[in-house]
């Protein structure tokens, strides 16, 4: 598919979605900036209640009582009260002013900043966990033992923690079995309750350099997988895209109590947007998270110490809550 065929493909696309988000955005200054709709970030501080908006340095910094929002001109990456969140596309700085991508304000920046606009995503009891790899499929691997019963014993945990908190937990797997990515999601899509979904993992790679925490969700229509380019099926929507929002506040939930949970013993590499199969297949709001790196020397003692697991499984309990909570308050009458 040509390039020139993508774009309006795209632009088809998305302006029947941005149609939806067009009413609260209307009064917004926006322009096109390398062929994609930008917003000025002065907009996002009038519309959602910033008190100010400051340089420090080559850093464009948002902040009111609740919030603390750092953007660098010429980065994808965005902090939120000290969480990294990867952009879609990079902050771009024009006539002096600093400007974001309207995909990564209407997909992103708006559901972190206003969870209680996410409609029913609160409305759930349930959670599924799904541990990844197992059987014949053992992940990552090092001489203290696999990522398959690692993510089991994360999930174990997690599991009783949650019981205890009232909920109904849904293993996919509850031994050390092989499960293909589509059994996960069928085993995910037979619960007809509202639910949410979340796949655990241990990382690897990196040349044993790599390590810390990352959180993934699903790519929206238009948003390529990490660290790779745009092609024609990312413009095909996908089961979980009816998430978008809900993916994001969840992973933001998480992510946010898991660091704060590990604090020096890990280092925050972000939350981004991918296409695993089990974040686009899988009906209920949906997240993959990373929990550390098999491959890195000191990570690799953490992740086999009892300690390390109850930090994140405490952190990922307590996140669930927070994130029900936070979704489940109505908005204002007049927003």
């Amino acid at each position: 598919m040509t390039s020139r065929r993508i774009s309006r493909l795209l632009f088809a696309v998305l302006l029947a979605w941005f149609g939806t988000c067009l009413t609260g955005f209307a009064q917004w200054e926006t322009k096109q900036i390398n062929g994609r709709d930008y917003v000025n970030v002065e907009g996002m501080r009038k519309f959602y209640g910033f008190d100010s908006i400051k340089r420090s340095g080559r850093e464009v910094i948002l902040e009111n009582k609740k919030v603390i929002m750092k953007l660098r001109p010429g980065a994808q990456e965005c902090l939120m009260n000290g969480v990294k969140f990867v952009f879609s596309y990079k902050v771009e700085e024009s006539g002096g002013k600093a400007w974001v991508s309207r995909i990564d304000l209407s997909k992103l920046v708006d559901p972190v900043l206003r969870p209680n606009y996410i409609g029913n995503a609160g409305d759930f009891r349930t959670v599924i966990i799904d541990p990844g790899h197992g059987g014949k499929d053992p992940g990552a691997t090092n001489s203290l033992g696999t990522e398959a019963n690692y993510n089991l014993k994360v999930a174990e945990e997690l599991k009783k923690m949650l019981t205890e908190r009232g909920y109904k937990v849904v293993m996919t797997r509850d031994s050390n079995r092989y499960l293909t990515l589509q059994e996960r999601v069928n085993i995910a899509n037979r619960i007809n309750d509202n639910a949410i979904f979340i796949s655990i993992h241990h990382n690897s790679g990196g040349r044993s350099s790599a390590r810390g925490l990352e959180t993934f969700t699903l790519s929206p229509i238009g948003v390529a997988h990490y660290g790779r380019g745009l092609n024609s099926s990312d413009y095909q929507a996908r089961t979980g895209n009816s998430h978008d929002s809900a993916n994001v506040a969840l992973a933001t939930a998480v992510h946010g109590s898991v660091s704060r949970r590990l604090g020096k013993n890990s280092l925050d590499r972000g939350i981004k947007r991918a296409r695993f199969s089990v974040l686009t297949g899988v009906k209920h709001p949906s997240i993959l998270i990373e929990v550390g790196f098999m491959t890195h020397p000191y990570e690799a003692r953490l992740i086999n110490n009892p300690t390390f697991r109850t930090a994140v499984v405490t952190g990922i309990a307590e996140a669930i809550g927070k994130y029900r909570f936070a979704v489940s308050k109505k908005p204002p009458v007049n927003p």
